[in-house]
Formats: structure tokens, C-alpha cells, sequence
């Protein structure tokens, strides 16, 4: 079991590496500025702030400002240890939304996680081509009840640099559920996303088995953790294959058209 102590330590490792300087995949561009790191390109999200209190009202308004300017959407991450403690607070009272709470999970690659037991009936694909980004895509719909809304030009390039890894459940050769590993150059961490199994083949282990195969792809390339982003569907899963929370994280997201007042 993860101790209290050792959570704290990579909880700071986990700032450092990914939020403070956080890895830039395809279509990415990163600025920083005023106590805010964002990622833009593909998307518009503030991953790290580092706020006052006295300035973080100002710092918030300046954003949405810009956004007014600029129009489009941004989201701004807020962990459960980021300050000014009432930031969340101040996003709303300036129009932002809050997106579904979510726990960062962390789990030491090893052994027992590599080990994991999984049925027989169950195979694991990769996409590597165009087609197979479309599967994925259609599973992904599919577990979720609706598209997932990645590109799949952007991720095809994700795939292709070693930025990221495509995992489809398969059983009798047909995807039924999906998983997303994210392997950014240099860091410790390894992120699992877009976790989701159809309704039809729930309780099957095909969840678990995603989360093995896409350790076994991260420890291929000598990640040290896994970091899964997860809602409370599936946290008590997670729990039971070993990971431990290190804390909240909150979308808050606004969307505005271009001069909007």
C-alpha cells in the first residue's frame, strides 16, 4: 500500500514533470505566462497555475478577457492542492463551468500489475493505420454512449511518433472495449485515458485487461507509473488493481464567440 509520504513525493513529481512543464504532443503549442501554464493547438487548457490570492480574481478575468478577444473554448485544470484555495470559486463567479469531479490515480509499474490475469477470450489490438483509428473510434463511441471527440489525424500522428498507444479489447476479433496510453518523452509517467468497454461485455475483465496491456506498453519503454484520470465509475477498479489517489482534478471550462461582451 502507498504511503501518505510517498504520495506527497510524487504528487510534487507529478506537478514538476506534467503540469509545470508539461510534455507537447502533436499539435500542441505551450506558453506561459503571468502564473499559468497552458497547452494550445488542438485544444486551449490552463494545466498549471501558481496564483495569489489577491491576484488570482485579476489573473482570472485577464483570460476571459483575451477569450473575448480571441473566441473559442478553454478549460483551466484545478487539483485539489492548487491555490488560492478558493480558485474554483473564482472561475465560476466569471462564467466558468465545472466538468465532472475526477481523482488523479497513480500506480508503481511492477510486476503484479504486469502479471495481471486475463481471459483467454479476450485479445488486445493496436491501431497503427487509419482504419484502425476508425475502429477505435467506433468502440470508443460505443462504450461511452456517445463519440469521443479526439481527431483521429492528430492521434494517427500520436501513434506514429510514440506519443501514444491505441489498445482495442477484442473479443471474437471484434473491438468491444478501448484504452488510450499516453507516453510522453522523458517523464516518469505514463497517462491512461479514454478508458470504456461496451455496455453488452461490461463484468467480462476486458477493463483490466486495458490497463495491462497498456502497462505493458509503458514499462516496454521504462516508464516508473501509471496516472489515470478517473471518475467514480471507474476509481473503485482502478483501487483494486493496486492505484492510489494523489488528488481532485476539475475541469472548468467557458466557451465564448469571438467579440462577445
Amino acid at each position: 500500500m502507498m504511503g501518505a509520504e510517498q504520495r506527497r513525493v510524487i504528487l510534487e513529481r507529478y506537478d514538476a514533470e506534467m503540469r509545470r512543464d508539461p510534455p507537447l504532443t502533436a499539435g500542441l503549442t505551450l506558453t506561459r505566462a503571468g502564473g499559468v501554464v497552458r497547452l494550445g493547438g488542438l485544444y486551449n487548457c490552463i494545466v498549471y497555475s501558481e496564483l495569489s490570492e489577491a491576484g488570482a480574481p485579476a489573473k482570472v478575468a485577464a483570460e476571459v478577457a483575451h477569450l473575448k478577444r480571441t473566441g473559442g473554448r478553454l478549460e483551466w485544470k484545478v487539483h485539489g492542492h492548487d491555490r488560492p484555495g478558493d480558485l474554483p470559486e473564482i472561475l465560476a463567479r466569471h462564467g466558468f463551468a465545472p466538468e465532472p469531479m475526477e481523482t488523479l490515480m497513480v500506480r508503481v509499474i511492477d510486476g503484479s500489475l504486469l502479471e495481471l490475469p486475463v481471459s483467454p477470450e479476450i485479445t488486445i489490438r493496436t491501431a497503427a493505420s487509419h482504419a484502425d483509428v476508425a475502429a477505435y473510434g467506433k468502440a470508443a463511441a460505443e462504450a461511452f454512449g456517445h463519440p469521443v471527440g479526439d481527431d483521429p489525424d492528430a492521434l494517427l500522428t500520436s501513434v506514429e511518433r510514440g506519443e501514444a498507444g491505441l489498445h482495442m479489447a477484442c473479443i471474437g476479433g471484434e473491438p468491444a472495449g478501448v484504452g488510450r496510453v499516453d507516453l510522453p518523452p522523458g517523464r516518469s509517467f505514463a497517462g491512461l485515458y479514454t478508458g470504456g468497454v461496451a455496455p453488452a461485455h461490461r463484468g467480462r475483465g476486458l477493463y483490466r485487461a486495458l490497463v495491462r496491456s497498456r502497462a505493458l506498453a509503458a514499462a516496454e519503454r521504462g516508464y516508473e507509473f501509471l496516472i489515470s484520470e478517473a471518475l467514480e465509475t471507474s476509481r473503485p477498479i482502478l483501487e483494486r488493481l493496486g492505484f492510489a489517489p494523489l488528488t481532485t482534478v476539475q475541469g472548468w471550462v467557458i466557451e465564448v464567440e469571438t467579440g462577445e461582451d
